[in-house]
C-alpha cells in the first residue's frame, strides 16, 4: 500500500497547551477546530457531522488521559479528526483523504497514537480487550479507553465483546458517545434504550416546568421519560447486568462535566461505561439541521452548505433506488433491505413510498442477510442493498443461509471496486473473489446505468432461470444525462451474455463491468476487440470460446483483486479446456496482492494501472514479445 509521507512521531505540543487552557479558551479553541474541519472537508470531503460532535469530548479526554501513555481506541475511526489535530497532524490535516495524505480514519501506519486501525463499525471493544490482555501479560499498567457510538454499539461484534468484559476481568473504560445516529437514525430495541439514557438528562428541567403548569403534552413526555428512567437508573441497567459500572449520562459538550466524569471513570478500579450525549453536526448550522446529509460529504460550499455535483450527473445508487421503486410499483413481493444505509444505497425514497416493504436493521449485516433469507423462503423477493466492503461481514450467512438453500435473494452491491477517498477499509475489491466460489450464486457486473436498470428488471421480473441468489455489483460513480431517459429503454434481456463493444483482431480485451467502456477509443485506435463482461458467473462460454478461437492475446481487466478474480477464472478455463485447441496467451490485469490507499477514484485507477493509457502500454509491451507458450 502507498506509504504516507512519513509516520508522525510523538508530538505533545497541543496536548500540553490544552491542559493549561481555562474553559473559555478551550471553548474558543473548540470553535477554531470546528472551523478548520469545515474548511478542509469542504475541499477534500470527509466525515463532517460526526467530528463536529466530538470536539469537546476529545479535548476533555486528552486533558485527563494521555494518548501516548494510555491506549485510546476509537470505534470506526471516522470521528477522530480532533484526535489527529491534537496529536501532531495539525498542518498535515490539510491533506486529509488526498492521495498520499493522511487517512480519514485511525491508521496504525500513520501515528503511534492510532492504536488500532478502523473503518468498519463495532471492532473497538474486542480490540481493546486484546490490547488490555497483552498489557497484563507484559506487566504494564496503562488505561485502555474505548470511544464508541450508540449506533456502533448495536452491531453484533460490539455486543459480543461487551458480553466478555466481565469474564476477562477487565478494567476497560468505555465512553458511549450517544447522538441517536449511526449514519442515519438508529433503529432497534437497544437503540431505544440508549436513547432513553440520552434523554434522561433533561428529566429534572421538564419536571420543574411541569410545576409551573405546562400543558398535557409535556406531561405525557415526562411520563415517557419516567418510564425510561426506571429502566436506565433504577437497578435494571443494561450495562450493569453485564458487570460494567454505568456512569452518566452527561452533556458531551460541557467540558467541566466531562472532565469531572472522566476523572471518576479513570480512578474506578472496575470496567465502566460513561454515557455522554452529543449533537451530531454541532457548530455548523447546516449539519445540525441535517446530520445524515453531512455525515460523509464530498466537496461543498461552506457558506451555503450546497454540494458541488456535476451538472446532469446521476449516481449508480440513484439508478438502483429509482429502478427498484418502479419495479415495486408493479410487484408487491419486492422488499428492500439495508443495514443502516438507506441514504448511501439510494433507498431513502423507497422507504418513504413503501414503508411496509422497507427494512433497515441497523448495523447488522449478518442479520440483514439471514432476514432476507426468511423473506425469500416465504415467497417474497428481497433485495439487500449493501456496500461491497460491508457484505464481507456476512460471508457465512451468504453461504449457509442463502446459497445453500438456493434462495431467491438479490444482493445489490454498491461501492464495488475502487471507492475513492474512504480508502482501504472501504474499497470493494474482494467481492468477485469471495462470491465466485459459492455454489448457486450468480455474479453480475452491469456495463452502465441502463444495464443496471435492465438487470434489476430482468432478475426480479424474469422467469425461473433467474432464480437463486444473484449479486449485482456496481461502483461509486456517476454518469451524465437524464436519469428518466433510462426507463424509456428498459428491456428484459439475458444478463448472462457478454457484449462486443469493438470488433478487432489478434488482441481481445475482456473488461469487467463499467471499466469496459473506458477502453472504447483505445480499442478502436489499435484495432483490438473489446468485450464488455456483464456476467462474471456464469461466464458467456460461447463468446469465450469464439474469442479464444479468433485471437492470439486475451487480456482480462477487472477492478478487483486478481487472486481469485475473473481473470484467474479465464486463465484456468483456457488451460483446462482450450489450450490444446487454440494458441493464445492470457494475461490478467487487475489489483495485485495489496491494500489500496485513499485518493480520488480517477487517481486510484491510474495508480493501479487500470486507466486507458497504462492498459494500452501494457498490451503493446506484451504483444511485442510474441506469444509465450
Amino acid at each position: 500500500m502507498l506509504a504516507f509521507n512519513g509516520r508522525f512521531s510523538e508530538d505533545r505540543t497541543l496536548i500540553e497547551r490544552i491542559r493549561k487552557m481555562n474553559y473559555d479558551d478551550l471553548y474558543n479553541f473548540a470553535e477554531e477546530i470546528r472551523k478548520y474541519m469545515i474548511d478542509v472537508t469542504s475541499v477534500n470531503g470527509g466525515h463532517l457531522a460526526s467530528n463536529l460532535g466530538t470536539v469537546e469530548l476529545t479535548l476533555a479526554l486528552y486533558r485527563i488521559f494521555d494518548p501516548y501513555e494510555d491506549y485510546i481506541i476509537w470505534d470506526t475511526g471516522h470521528q477522530t479528526y480532533t484526535h489527529k489535530l491534537l496529536t501532531g497532524r495539525w498542518d498535515a490535516f490539510k491533506t486529509l483523504r488526498t492521495f498520499g495524505g493522511i487517512s480519514g480514519f485511525t491508521n496504525i501506519f500513520e501515528s503511534p497514537v492510532d492504536r488500532f486501525g478502523a473503518g468498519h463499525v463495532g471492532t473497538s471493544i474486542a480490540a481493546a480487550l486484546g490490547i488490555e490482555k497483552a498489557l497484563k501479560l507484559q506487566n504494564k499498567n496503562a488505561n485502555v479507553v474505548v470511544i464508541i457510538g450508540d449506533g456502533a454499539l448495536t452491531s453484533g461484534q460490539a455486543l459480543e465483546a461487551l458480553n466478555q468484559i466481565k469474564s476477562q476481568n477487565s478494567r476497560i473504560k468505555i465512553i458511549l458517545n450517544s447522538n441517536g445516529m449511526s449514519i442515519s437514525k438508529n433503529v432497534g430495541g437497544l437503540s431505544q434504550l440508549l436513547e432513553a439514557l440520552r434523554t434522561s438528562k433533561i428529566y429534572v428541567s421538564i419536571k420543574e416546568k411541569l410545576k409551573k403548569g405546562l400543558n398535557e403534552a409535556v406531561e405525557f413526555e415526562l411520563k415517557k421519560i419516567k418510564e425510561a428512567l426506571k429502566v436506565a437508573l433504577i437497578g435494571d441497567d443494561f450495562f450493569e447486568s453485564l458487570g460494567v459500572k454505568h456512569f452518566g449520562p452527561i452533556d458531551g459538550h460541557d467540558l467541566k462535566s466531562l472532565e469531572e466524569a472522566l476523572k471518576q471513570v479513570k480512578d474506578y478500579p472496575y470496567p465502566t461505561v460513561l454515557s455522554v450525549f452529543t449533537i451530531k453536526g454541532k457548530g455548523y448550522h447546516y449539519s445540525e439541521q441535517n446530520p445524515t446529509k453531512y455525515h460523509g460529504v464530498d466537496k461543498f460550499d461552506p457558506d451555503s452548505g450546497t454540494f458541488e455535483k456535476p451538472e446532469g450527473a446521476y449516481s449508480y445508487s440513484e439508478v438502483f433506488g429509482t429502478t427498484l421503486m418502479k419495479i415495486a410499483l408493479e410487484d408487491d413481493k419486492v422488499v428492500a433491505l439495508t443495514a443502516a444505509m438507506p441514504d448511501g444505497t439510494g433507498l431513502s425514497k423507497f422507504a418513504k413510498q413503501f414503508p411496509e416493504r422497507f427494512v433497515d436493521l441497523g448495523i447488522t449485516e449478518q442479520s440483514v442477510v439471514t432476514y432476507a433469507g426468511g423473506l425469500a423462503a416465504m415467497g417474497f423477493k428481497p433485495v439487500v442493498a449493501i456496500y461491497s466492503t460491508f457484505l464481507q461481514r456476512a460471508y457465512d450467512q451468504i453461504i449457509h443461509d442463502i446459497a445453500l438453500q438456493d434462495l431467491d435473494v438479490v444482493f445489490a452491491i454498491d461501492r464495488a471496486g475502487l471507492v475513492g477517498t474512504d480508502g482501504p477499509t472501504h474499497h470493494g475489491v474482494f467481492d468477485i473473489a469471495y462470491l465466485k466460489p459459492i455454489p448457486n450464486i450468480k455474479v453480475l457486473t452491469p456495463l452502465d446505468g441502463k444495464d443496471l436498470a435492465c438487470m434489476l428488471w430482468t432478475v426480479l421480473k424474469g422467469k425461473d432461470k433467474y432464480k437463486g441468489p444473484i449479486a449485482i455489483r456496481y461502483p461509486r460513480d456517476v454518469e451524465f444525462g437524464k436519469l428518466d431517459e433510462i426507463y424509456g429503454k428498459i428491456e428484459i434481456r439475458s444478463p448472462f451474455k457478454w457484449e462486443v463493444l469493438v470488433e478487432g483482431k489478434e488482441v481481445a480485451l475482456l473488461a469487467v463491468g463499467v471499466l469496459a467502456k473506458k477502453y472504447t477509443d483505445m480499442a478502436k485506435t489499435n484495432g483490438w476487440t473489446l468485450i464488455g463482461v456483464r456476467s462474471v458467473k456464469p461466464m458467456d462460454k460461447d463468446m469465450l470460446e469464439r474469442t479464444f478461437q479468433s485471437h492470439k492475446y486475451i487480456f482480462t481487466i477487472e477492478e478487483g483483486t486478481v487472486l481469485g478474480g475473473f481473470g484467474e477464472t479465464i486463465a484456468f478455463e483456457y488451460l483446462q479446456k482450450y489450450s490444446d485447441k487454440y494458441e493464445c496467451q492470457v494475461e490478467i490485469i487487475g489489483i495485485q496482492d495489496e491494500f489500496i490507499p485513499h485518493g480520488t477514484r480517477e487517481e486510484l485507477i491510474r495508480y493501479m494501472g487500470l486507466d486507458s493509457d497504462n492498459v494500452e502500454q501494457r498490451i503493446k509491451k506484451t504483444v511485442s514479445k510474441g506469444v509465450r507458450l
